[in-house]
């Protein structure tokens, strides 16, 4: 059966530190499973500055 060089890799890494599952799922929800605040969403939204349609040239 196939297994790809990344497989192979991701899958000696898991064997060799059993913790580092913890560690991602740790690290996961400290940058991305956050409870959702609309107040504060929108109020990035409305503090935002358009972005004007082509940034690459001054006026």
């Amino acid at each position: 059966m196939y297994e790809s060089e990344h497989t192979k890799f991701m899958r000696e890494l898991f064997e060799k530190d059993p913790t580092l599952v913890e560690k991602q799922l740790a690290a996961r929800a400290m940058w991305w499973d956050k409870k959702s605040n609309k107040d504060e969403q929108q109020r990035f939204k409305d503090s935002s500055i358009r972005q004007k349609s082509y940034v690459y040239f001054g006026e």
